[in-house]
Protein backbone atom coordinates (compact mmCIF):
# COMPACT_ATOMS: atom_id res chain seq x y z
CA UNK A 1 0.00 0.00 0.00
CA UNK A 2 1.24 3.51 -0.76
CA UNK A 3 2.29 5.91 1.95
CA UNK A 4 -0.68 7.31 3.85
CA UNK A 5 -0.57 11.13 4.07
CA UNK A 6 -1.84 13.16 7.01
CA UNK A 7 -4.38 14.67 4.57
CA UNK A 8 -5.37 13.55 1.09
CA UNK A 9 -7.06 16.22 -1.04
CA UNK A 10 -7.12 14.12 -4.21
CA UNK A 11 -10.56 12.53 -3.62
CA UNK A 12 -12.04 16.00 -3.19
CA UNK A 13 -10.28 17.38 -6.25
CA UNK A 14 -11.40 14.46 -8.41
CA UNK A 15 -14.99 14.81 -7.18
CA UNK A 16 -15.06 18.56 -7.93
CA UNK A 17 -12.85 18.60 -11.02
CA UNK A 18 -15.52 19.47 -13.59
CA UNK A 19 -17.02 22.21 -11.43
CA UNK A 20 -13.59 23.61 -10.65
CA UNK A 21 -12.55 23.70 -14.30
CA UNK A 22 -15.79 25.43 -15.27
CA UNK A 23 -15.35 28.01 -12.50
CA UNK A 24 -11.75 28.68 -13.53
CA UNK A 25 -12.88 29.30 -17.09
CA UNK A 26 -15.60 31.65 -15.90
CA UNK A 27 -13.07 33.72 -13.97
CA UNK A 28 -10.65 33.78 -16.90
CA UNK A 29 -13.38 34.92 -19.28
CA UNK A 30 -14.57 37.58 -16.86
CA UNK A 31 -11.19 39.29 -16.81
CA UNK A 32 -11.81 40.21 -13.15
CA UNK A 33 -9.29 38.67 -10.79
CA UNK A 34 -9.45 40.81 -7.63
CA UNK A 35 -12.59 41.77 -5.67
CA UNK A 36 -14.94 40.77 -8.45
CA UNK A 37 -18.32 39.00 -8.54
CA UNK A 38 -17.00 35.72 -7.12
CA UNK A 39 -15.74 37.47 -3.98
CA UNK A 40 -18.96 39.42 -3.59
CA UNK A 41 -21.08 36.29 -3.96
CA UNK A 42 -18.86 34.28 -1.60
CA UNK A 43 -19.10 36.92 1.10
CA UNK A 44 -22.89 36.85 0.92
CA UNK A 45 -22.95 33.05 1.06
CA UNK A 46 -20.54 32.92 4.00
CA UNK A 47 -22.51 35.53 5.94
CA UNK A 48 -25.65 33.47 5.42
CA UNK A 49 -23.94 30.21 6.40
CA UNK A 50 -22.44 31.67 9.59
CA UNK A 51 -25.49 33.76 10.50
CA UNK A 52 -23.62 37.08 10.65
CA UNK A 53 -24.24 40.49 9.11
CA UNK A 54 -20.79 40.83 7.58
CA UNK A 55 -18.34 38.33 6.09
CA UNK A 56 -15.20 40.06 4.82
CA UNK A 57 -12.79 37.94 2.80
CA UNK A 58 -9.06 38.51 3.25
CA UNK A 59 -5.70 37.18 2.17
CA UNK A 60 -5.18 34.85 5.15
CA UNK A 61 -6.35 33.83 8.58
CA UNK A 62 -3.41 35.71 10.08
CA UNK A 63 -4.55 38.91 8.36
CA UNK A 64 -8.04 38.29 9.74
CA UNK A 65 -6.64 38.28 13.28
CA UNK A 66 -4.52 41.38 12.73
CA UNK A 67 -7.32 43.31 11.03
CA UNK A 68 -9.83 42.10 13.61
CA UNK A 69 -7.67 43.41 16.45
CA UNK A 70 -7.17 46.75 14.73
CA UNK A 71 -10.84 47.10 13.80
CA UNK A 72 -11.70 46.64 17.48
CA UNK A 73 -9.26 49.39 18.46
CA UNK A 74 -6.60 47.18 20.06
CA UNK A 75 -3.21 48.84 19.92
CA UNK A 76 0.06 49.56 21.70
CA UNK A 77 -0.08 49.27 25.48
CA UNK A 78 -3.14 47.04 25.50
CA UNK A 79 -3.11 43.43 26.68
CA UNK A 80 -4.71 40.51 24.85
CA UNK A 81 -5.19 37.11 26.48
CA UNK A 82 -4.83 33.90 24.51
CA UNK A 83 -3.59 30.31 24.73
CA UNK A 84 0.04 29.19 24.37
CA UNK A 85 -1.04 25.89 22.78
CA UNK A 86 -1.80 26.94 19.22
CA UNK A 87 -0.08 28.01 16.02
CA UNK A 88 2.13 31.08 16.47
CA UNK A 89 -0.03 33.26 14.20
CA UNK A 90 -2.51 33.89 17.03
CA UNK A 91 0.11 35.50 19.24
CA UNK A 92 1.88 37.01 16.23
CA UNK A 93 -1.21 39.02 15.33
CA UNK A 94 -1.28 40.52 18.82
CA UNK A 95 2.35 41.53 18.43
CA UNK A 96 1.68 43.07 15.04
CA UNK A 97 -0.71 45.61 16.55
CA UNK A 98 1.74 46.46 19.36
CA UNK A 99 -0.27 44.88 22.17
CA UNK A 100 1.13 42.56 24.85
CA UNK A 101 0.35 38.85 24.65
CA UNK A 102 -0.82 37.36 27.95
CA UNK A 103 -1.02 33.59 28.07
CA UNK A 104 -3.47 31.39 29.96
CA UNK A 105 -2.92 27.64 30.14
CA UNK A 106 -5.23 25.11 28.49
CA UNK A 107 -7.84 22.75 29.81
CA UNK A 108 -6.02 19.41 29.41
CA UNK A 109 -9.28 17.63 28.54
CA UNK A 110 -9.95 19.55 25.31
CA UNK A 111 -6.76 21.57 24.58
CA UNK A 112 -8.67 24.88 24.66
CA UNK A 113 -8.05 27.90 26.86
CA UNK A 114 -8.87 27.21 30.52
CA UNK A 115 -11.68 29.58 31.39
CA UNK A 116 -11.48 28.65 35.08
CA UNK A 117 -8.03 30.26 35.44
CA UNK A 118 -8.45 33.05 32.90
CA UNK A 119 -10.03 35.66 35.17
CA UNK A 120 -6.91 36.01 37.31
CA UNK A 121 -4.99 37.25 34.25
CA UNK A 122 -7.38 40.11 33.48
CA UNK A 123 -6.06 43.58 34.33
CA UNK A 124 -7.17 47.13 33.60
CA UNK A 125 -5.08 46.90 30.40
CA UNK A 126 -6.86 43.80 29.10
CA UNK A 127 -8.81 44.74 26.01
CA UNK A 128 -9.51 41.40 24.34
CA UNK A 129 -9.45 37.62 24.67
CA UNK A 130 -8.67 35.33 21.73
CA UNK A 131 -9.94 31.79 22.29
CA UNK A 132 -8.71 29.28 19.71
CA UNK A 133 -11.19 26.54 18.79
CA UNK A 134 -8.32 24.09 18.54
CA UNK A 135 -8.41 21.01 16.29
CA UNK A 136 -12.07 21.79 15.50
CA UNK A 137 -13.58 21.84 19.00
CA UNK A 138 -15.23 24.91 20.52
CA UNK A 139 -13.79 26.69 23.52
CA UNK A 140 -16.18 27.37 26.43
CA UNK A 141 -17.88 30.44 24.99
CA UNK A 142 -20.44 30.81 27.80
CA UNK A 143 -17.69 31.44 30.34
CA UNK A 144 -15.77 33.67 27.95
CA UNK A 145 -18.78 35.83 27.16
CA UNK A 146 -19.54 36.20 30.88
CA UNK A 147 -15.98 37.40 31.51
CA UNK A 148 -16.16 39.73 28.51
CA UNK A 149 -19.34 41.31 29.83
CA UNK A 150 -18.00 41.58 33.38
CA UNK A 151 -14.73 43.26 32.38
CA UNK A 152 -15.86 45.02 29.18
CA UNK A 153 -13.38 43.23 26.92
CA UNK A 154 -13.74 42.02 23.36
CA UNK A 155 -13.84 38.40 22.19
CA UNK A 156 -12.04 37.49 18.98
CA UNK A 157 -12.68 33.89 17.99
CA UNK A 158 -9.81 32.15 16.22
CA UNK A 159 -11.76 29.71 14.07
CA UNK A 160 -8.90 28.78 11.74
CA UNK A 161 -9.33 25.07 12.54
CA UNK A 162 -13.06 24.91 13.12
CA UNK A 163 -15.08 26.10 10.11
CA UNK A 164 -18.59 24.70 10.46
CA UNK A 165 -18.18 23.87 14.14
CA UNK A 166 -20.85 24.94 16.61
CA UNK A 167 -21.32 25.98 20.22
CA UNK A 168 -24.81 25.45 21.62
CA UNK A 169 -26.17 25.42 18.04
CA UNK A 170 -24.46 28.69 17.12
CA UNK A 171 -21.82 28.73 14.40
CA UNK A 172 -18.31 29.29 15.68
CA UNK A 173 -17.12 32.71 14.56
CA UNK A 174 -20.56 34.25 15.04
CA UNK A 175 -20.52 34.36 18.85
CA UNK A 176 -17.77 36.83 19.76
CA UNK A 177 -17.23 40.37 18.52
CA UNK A 178 -15.17 39.05 15.61
CA UNK A 179 -14.60 35.61 14.10
CA UNK A 180 -11.37 34.94 12.20
CA UNK A 181 -11.07 32.08 9.71
CA UNK A 182 -8.33 30.58 7.58
CA UNK A 183 -8.89 29.06 4.14
CA UNK A 184 -5.41 27.54 3.94
CA UNK A 185 -5.67 24.45 1.69
CA UNK A 186 -5.51 21.96 4.57
CA UNK A 187 -8.46 23.48 6.46
CA UNK A 188 -11.90 21.87 6.55
CA UNK A 189 -13.00 24.55 4.09
CA UNK A 190 -9.79 25.23 2.21
CA UNK A 191 -8.93 27.22 -0.87
CA UNK A 192 -6.24 26.15 -3.33
CA UNK A 193 -4.00 28.95 -2.11
CA UNK A 194 -4.09 31.38 0.80
CA UNK A 195 -7.30 32.96 2.04
CA UNK A 196 -9.04 34.18 5.15
CA UNK A 197 -12.23 35.68 6.51
CA UNK A 198 -13.37 38.13 9.17
CA UNK A 199 -16.95 37.70 10.38
CA UNK A 200 -18.80 40.23 12.53
CA UNK A 201 -22.22 41.62 13.37
CA UNK A 202 -20.81 45.11 13.94
CA UNK A 203 -21.29 47.62 11.13
CA UNK A 204 -18.45 49.74 12.51
CA UNK A 205 -15.98 46.86 12.71
CA UNK A 206 -16.93 45.74 9.20
CA UNK A 207 -16.40 49.23 7.78
CA UNK A 208 -12.93 49.53 9.30
CA UNK A 209 -11.98 45.97 8.27
CA UNK A 210 -12.97 46.64 4.67
CA UNK A 211 -10.82 49.77 4.69
CA UNK A 212 -7.85 47.99 6.24
CA UNK A 213 -7.88 45.17 3.67
CA UNK A 214 -7.55 47.71 0.88
CA UNK A 215 -4.78 50.08 1.97
CA UNK A 216 -6.99 51.92 4.45
CA UNK A 217 -9.35 53.38 1.89
CA UNK A 218 -13.09 53.39 1.30
CA UNK A 219 -12.59 54.63 -2.24
CA UNK A 220 -9.64 54.29 -4.54
CA UNK A 221 -6.76 56.71 -4.10
CA UNK A 222 -8.26 58.23 -0.94
CA UNK A 223 -6.47 56.59 1.97
CA UNK A 224 -7.64 57.31 5.51
CA UNK A 225 -5.82 54.60 7.49
CA UNK A 226 -2.52 52.75 7.26
CA UNK A 227 -3.87 49.50 5.90
CA UNK A 228 -2.81 46.35 4.09
CA UNK A 229 -3.12 44.66 0.74
CA UNK A 230 -5.24 41.75 1.96
CA UNK A 231 -7.76 40.86 -0.69
CA UNK A 232 -9.00 37.41 -1.66
CA UNK A 233 -8.63 36.75 -5.37
CA UNK A 234 -11.44 35.59 -7.64
CA UNK A 235 -10.00 32.14 -8.32
CA UNK A 236 -9.88 31.30 -4.61
CA UNK A 237 -13.37 32.73 -4.09
CA UNK A 238 -14.65 30.52 -6.91
CA UNK A 239 -13.05 27.43 -5.34
CA UNK A 240 -14.56 28.21 -1.94
CA UNK A 241 -18.02 28.79 -3.42
CA UNK A 242 -17.92 25.34 -4.99
CA UNK A 243 -16.82 23.69 -1.75
CA UNK A 244 -19.05 25.56 0.71
CA UNK A 245 -22.28 23.58 -0.05
CA UNK A 246 -20.46 20.35 0.88
CA UNK A 247 -18.88 21.49 4.15
CA UNK A 248 -21.54 20.12 6.47
CA UNK A 249 -21.46 16.71 4.79
CA UNK A 250 -17.65 16.69 4.84
CA UNK A 251 -17.54 17.68 8.51
CA UNK A 252 -20.01 14.91 9.33
CA UNK A 253 -17.73 12.43 7.55
CA UNK A 254 -14.79 13.68 9.58
CA UNK A 255 -16.82 13.09 12.73
CA UNK A 256 -17.62 9.56 11.59
CA UNK A 257 -13.95 8.86 10.91
CA UNK A 258 -13.04 10.27 14.33
CA UNK A 259 -15.64 8.09 16.04
CA UNK A 260 -14.22 5.03 14.27
CA UNK A 261 -10.72 5.83 15.54
CA UNK A 262 -11.94 6.49 19.06
CA UNK A 263 -13.95 3.29 19.30
CA UNK A 264 -10.87 1.28 18.35
CA UNK A 265 -8.29 3.18 20.41
CA UNK A 266 -10.02 4.34 23.59
CA UNK A 267 -9.22 1.25 25.68
CA UNK A 268 -5.58 0.93 24.67
CA UNK A 269 -3.17 1.63 27.51
CA UNK A 270 -0.98 4.67 27.01
CA UNK A 271 -3.42 6.31 24.57
CA UNK A 272 -6.00 8.98 25.33
CA UNK A 273 -8.51 9.71 22.57
CA UNK A 274 -10.06 13.17 22.05
CA UNK A 275 -12.70 14.18 24.57
CA UNK A 276 -15.67 15.70 22.74
CA UNK A 277 -17.52 18.36 24.72
CA UNK A 278 -21.32 18.12 24.81
CA UNK A 279 -21.83 21.83 24.20
CA UNK A 280 -20.72 21.87 20.57
CA UNK A 281 -20.05 19.99 17.36
CA UNK A 282 -16.39 19.05 17.00
CA UNK A 283 -15.41 19.12 13.32
CA UNK A 284 -12.06 17.33 13.66
CA UNK A 285 -9.74 19.45 11.62
CA UNK A 286 -7.25 17.18 13.34
CA UNK A 287 -7.81 13.87 15.09
CA UNK A 288 -5.37 14.24 17.96
CA UNK A 289 -4.57 11.59 20.52
CA UNK A 290 -2.29 11.73 23.56
CA UNK A 291 0.49 9.19 24.05
CA UNK A 292 0.74 9.22 27.83
CA UNK A 293 3.51 6.68 28.38
CA UNK A 294 6.38 8.83 27.13
CA UNK A 295 6.61 6.99 23.80
CA UNK A 296 5.09 9.61 21.47
CA UNK A 297 8.22 10.05 19.38
CA UNK A 298 8.81 6.30 19.21
CA UNK A 299 5.24 5.74 17.97
CA UNK A 300 5.56 8.54 15.43
CA UNK A 301 8.76 6.97 14.09
CA UNK A 302 7.16 3.51 14.02
CA UNK A 303 4.21 4.82 12.02
CA UNK A 304 6.55 6.59 9.61
CA UNK A 305 8.54 3.38 9.11
CA UNK A 306 5.25 1.67 8.18
CA UNK A 307 4.40 4.38 5.64
CA UNK A 308 1.94 6.31 7.78
CA UNK A 309 2.22 10.07 8.23
CA UNK A 310 1.42 11.69 11.54
CA UNK A 311 1.98 15.20 12.87
CA UNK A 312 2.70 16.88 16.18
CA UNK A 313 0.55 19.98 16.59
CA UNK A 314 2.38 21.62 18.34
CA UNK A 315 5.85 20.47 19.47
CA UNK A 316 6.71 23.79 21.14
CA UNK A 317 4.14 25.85 23.05
CA UNK A 318 4.12 29.46 21.90
CA UNK A 319 5.54 30.79 25.18
CA UNK A 320 8.62 28.58 24.65
CA UNK A 321 9.40 30.01 21.20
CA UNK A 322 12.46 32.30 20.88
CA UNK A 323 10.23 35.27 20.15
CA UNK A 324 8.87 35.01 23.71
CA UNK A 325 12.17 34.48 25.51
CA UNK A 326 11.14 37.17 28.03
CA UNK A 327 8.19 35.02 29.19
CA UNK A 328 9.37 33.05 32.22
CA UNK A 329 5.99 31.73 33.32
CA UNK A 330 5.27 28.02 33.13
CA UNK A 331 2.12 26.58 31.54
CA UNK A 332 2.29 22.92 32.54
CA UNK A 333 -0.84 21.66 30.76
CA UNK A 334 0.33 23.14 27.46
CA UNK A 335 3.85 21.82 27.95
CA UNK A 336 2.57 18.34 28.73
CA UNK A 337 0.26 18.39 25.71
CA UNK A 338 3.16 19.41 23.46
CA UNK A 339 5.06 16.34 24.67
CA UNK A 340 2.15 13.91 24.21
CA UNK A 341 -0.08 14.89 21.28
CA UNK A 342 -0.05 13.12 17.94
CA UNK A 343 -2.44 13.80 15.07
CA UNK A 344 -3.44 10.88 12.85
CA UNK A 345 -4.50 10.98 9.18
CA UNK A 346 -8.04 12.23 8.68
CA UNK A 347 -10.10 13.63 5.82
CA UNK A 348 -13.78 13.34 4.86
CA UNK A 349 -13.47 10.29 2.61
CA UNK A 350 -10.72 8.42 4.40
CA UNK A 351 -11.32 4.73 3.76
CA UNK A 352 -11.98 2.35 6.61
CA UNK A 353 -9.21 0.09 5.27
CA UNK A 354 -6.75 2.94 5.76
CA UNK A 355 -7.99 3.58 9.28
CA UNK A 356 -7.86 -0.14 10.05
CA UNK A 357 -4.24 -0.25 8.93
CA UNK A 358 -3.35 2.72 11.12
CA UNK A 359 -5.18 1.26 14.12
CA UNK A 360 -3.52 -2.13 13.63
CA UNK A 361 -0.03 -0.64 13.49
CA UNK A 362 -0.65 1.46 16.61
CA UNK A 363 -1.78 -1.71 18.43
CA UNK A 364 1.29 -3.56 17.16
CA UNK A 365 3.48 -0.83 18.63
CA UNK A 366 1.71 -0.76 21.99
CA UNK A 367 1.49 -4.52 22.50
CA UNK A 368 4.76 -5.69 20.95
Amino acid sequence: MNKIPILDLQPEIQFLRDKLNAAFQDVLHSGQFIMGPQVKALEAELADFLGVKHAITLNSGTDALVIGLRALGINEGDEVITTPFTFYATAEAIQHVGARTVFVDINPENFNINTETLEEKITDRTKAIIPVHLFGQAANMTSLLALAQKYKVKIIEDVAQAFGGTYRNKMLGSIGDVGCFSFFPSKNLGAYGDGGLLATNSDEVAEVAKMLRSHGSKRKYYNELVGYNSRLDEIQAAVLRIKLPYIQEWNDKRRQAAAYYSEALRDIRGIQVPQEESYGKHVYHQYTIRITNGKREALKTYLEDQGISSMVYYPTPVHKLPIFEDVHESFPASEQAAAEVLSLPIWPNIQREIQDRIISIIKDFIYR
